[in-house]
This record gives C-alpha cells, sequence and structure tokens, in this order.
C-alpha cells in the first residue's frame, strides 16, 4: 500500500469504519461458543438505526433516552431470539434466519411509515460524538494529543504488568512458562506496537471516543470470558450442553441472556453505523453478520462451540478492516474483495478442523 496503510488518517479510518464490527464480534462469539449462530445482527444494526433517527430527527427525543431506548430494545430482540432457541428448541439458524428477515423488512416500514423515503437524518451533534468524536486534548504538547499518548503509556506498561502477574501466578502453581528471554522479548514488542500505534493516532486528532467504547467493552468481556462463573458456564455448554444440563446448570437461561446479550450489542453497533453515516437508511447494516461471524472464525472460534477467545475475536475483526481497507487502497472491486474474504474464511475453519483432527 506505499506506506498508506499506516498512516494517522488512514489508522483512524479503519478504527472508525470496524469498531462496530469488533464490538459485535464480542457478543457473536459467546454465541459462537455456546453453540449457536446468529444470522440476524445485520438486520438489527439496520432496525435500531431507523428507530433511533425516528426517534431523534422526528420526534425530537433526548438523544440520552433515544440511546438507552435503542439499547434496551436491541437487548428485547435478542432475547427474543434466544427465547425460541432456549425455551422451544428451534435452531438458531432458522431462528435468526427469520429474525434478518423480520427485522430487515421492519426497518424498510419504520423507514416508510417515517416518511422521508431512504433515509433519516442528520442526527443531533452530540449524539454524533459517541462515533465521530475523539478524545480532549488536556495538555498542550506541541501537535500531540496529551491525553491519548497518556493513556497509550497506561496501557501498554498495564499489558506487560499483567502478563508479568500472569508469569508469576503460573511458576508459583508449577506450570510451564516460557523463558525469560522469550517472554520479555515477545511483551516488548506488543508494548511496542501498542506504544506506535497510539503514537500515530495521538499525531492525528487523538483516540476516537469509539475506541474507548470498544476497548472498554474488550476489556469487560475478556474478564467475564475467563473469570467469572458465567463465562466458564457458557463455554462449558458450548463443549457438551447434555452433560452441563446434568451438573445443574441451567442451560436455556444461559442461552436466552448470550442471545439478549448479542442483540443489545448489535443495538450499539446500530447506534455507531447510523451515527458515523449521520443518517438511518433501509440498507444500514445490510451484510454486516457476514464480516462478524467471519471475525470470529478467523480469531479461532470453532463452528462445533465450546472454543474461542476474545482476543482471538478482536484480531480477526482487525483483520477483515485491514483486509478491506488494503484492498480498497489497491482499487480492488466489491467482487474481488468479496471473493478473497471468503478465500480466508473458508482457510482459517479448514485449518482449525485439520488441526484438530490431526490433533
Amino acid at each position: 500500500t506505499g506506506g498508506v496503510l499506516f498512516k494517522p488518517l488512514n489508522l483512524t479510518n479503519i478504527i472508525l469504519q470496524n469498531s462496530f464490527i469488533v464490538i459485535m464480534a464480542l457478543g457473536m462469539l459467546l454465541v459462537i461458543v455456546a453453540g449457536h449462530i446468529d444470522l440476524s445482527v445485520g438486520s438489527v444494526v439496520g432496525f435500531i438505526g431507523a428507530i433511533a433517527g425516528v426517534m431523534t430527527v422526528q420526534w425530537h427525543t433526548n438523544y440520552i433516552l433515544a440511546g438507552i431506548i435503542c439499547l434496551a430494545l436491541g437487548a428485547l430482540v435478542g432475547g427474543i431470539q434466544g427465547y425460541f432457541v432456549a425455551y422451544h428448541k428451534i435452531p438458531s439458524f432458522i431462528v435468526t434466519l427469520a429474525g434478518m428477515l423480520v427485522f430487515r423488512g421492519l426497518t424498510l416500514f419504520v423507514m416508510t411509515a417515517s416518511g422521508t423515503g431512504t433515509s433519516i437524518g442528520p442526527f443531533p451533534p452530540d449524539f454524533q460524538l459517541i462515533s465521530i468524536g475523539f478524545l480532549p486534548n488536556l495538555v498542550d504538547m506541541g501537535g500531540i494529543n496529551s491525553t491519548s499518548i497518556i493513556l497509550t503509556v497506561v496501557g501498554a506498561v498495564t499489558l506487560f504488568y499483567m502478563a508479568w502477574r500472569k508469569r508469576l501466578s503460573n511458576e508459583k502453581h508449577g506450570n510451564d512458562v516460557e523463558p525469560m528471554g522469550f517472554f520479555l522479548a515477545q511483551n516488548i514488542i506488543v508494548a511496542l506496537a501498542v506504544l506506535g500505534l497510539g503514537y500515530q493516532l495521538s499525531i492525528y486528532r487523538g483516540f476516537p471516543n469509539v475506541l474507548v467504547v470498544m476497548l472498554v467493552l474488550v476489556a469487560a468481556y475478556a474478564f467475564i470470558t475467563r473469570r467469572t462463573t458465567i463465562g466458564r458456564r457458557i463455554y462449558a455448554m458450548g463443549g457438551n450442553e447434555k452433560a452441563t444440563k446434568l451438573s445443574g446448570i441451567n442451560t436455556e437461561r444461559l442461552t436466552f441472556l448470550t442471545f439478549a446479550n448479542m442483540g443489545l450489542l448489535a443495538g450499539l453497533a446500530g447506534l455507531i453505523v447510523a451515527l458515523r453515516l449521520n443518517s438511518a437508511t433501509a440498507k444500514g447494516g445490510f451484510g454486516l453478520e457476514l464480516d462478524v461471524i467471519a471475525a470470529c472464525f478467523i480469531g479461532g472460534a470453532s463452528a462445533q462451540g465450546g472454543v474461542g477467545k476474545v482476543t482471538g475475536a478482536v484480531i480477526g475483526a482487525l483483520i477483515m478492516g485491514i483486509m478491506n481497507n488494503g484492498m480498497s487502497i489497491h482499487g480492488l472491486g466489491t467482487d474481488s474483495q468479496q471473493m478473497v474474504k471468503g478465500a480466508v474464511l473458508l482457510a482459517a475453519v479448514f485449518f482449525d478442523v485439520y488441526n484438530k483432527n490431526k490433533g
């Protein structure tokens, strides 16, 4: 790409254009780990965007209240689908395929009923800040966003500290650890990568607000999947649902909550997409479910359930975003881009299945 890919402006654009994919991938990962799939998320994104447009643009509802209602509506949508999957044992593929059609239709209905045609906008400027705003520069550092560079340094130090604590814990419990030289090299490279990315963003306009939202969610879901009972139960259910149920775990409620969580994150993504474009459109979110599902599988999630990590889903989403951006820079057409993404997805799943069979 001639260095264009890593320029501050382009890195910022990659984050703005793919943050909602990362956010939805967090929820989709849990759905896939639980042994299910959600094909409706793209349509839910469009539906929530349309509702947000009607409430804030036409009804002049306070944007904070509108945002809360939209998030609650997203969770309700996911919960309804989860109810049919969990308590009526209808395959998630069928339920969410129906949801994809229903909510795409509802999006068109809302747009038509609003009398605005195919789009609703513009949104209130303050509402847009969550999607296209940037962290304020608290101290003048001569062209560098001080807030962002401070957060970058804190983040790099925190990552190194957490890795060090994990190593000490493994040593204490007698677990195998990598050689000290390899450990230091690995974590220094990670820290330098974080510092480099943070610096590049800081010399443009700083951290986008949506990046902060995304990082908070990534940290929260990483904690949930690794350190909480509900996280471990989702993995257990995906690995063997019958055994999990026999152990006394309410798998129906767990499935219901997993889909409700997916709906909540799809609702948040719907707001971010609509606010970034400054309009809700009839085709909003179209096809996003494919990118989200692909991100999870590229990141190492298993189609059989029970396997997958938050970091893997995030990396998978970033790979998809960087691929899209790089192919656009090279001028590849939409047809070629779709073929490349399909090939990458197939290769990722193939190697996952191959390694399992080999093991």
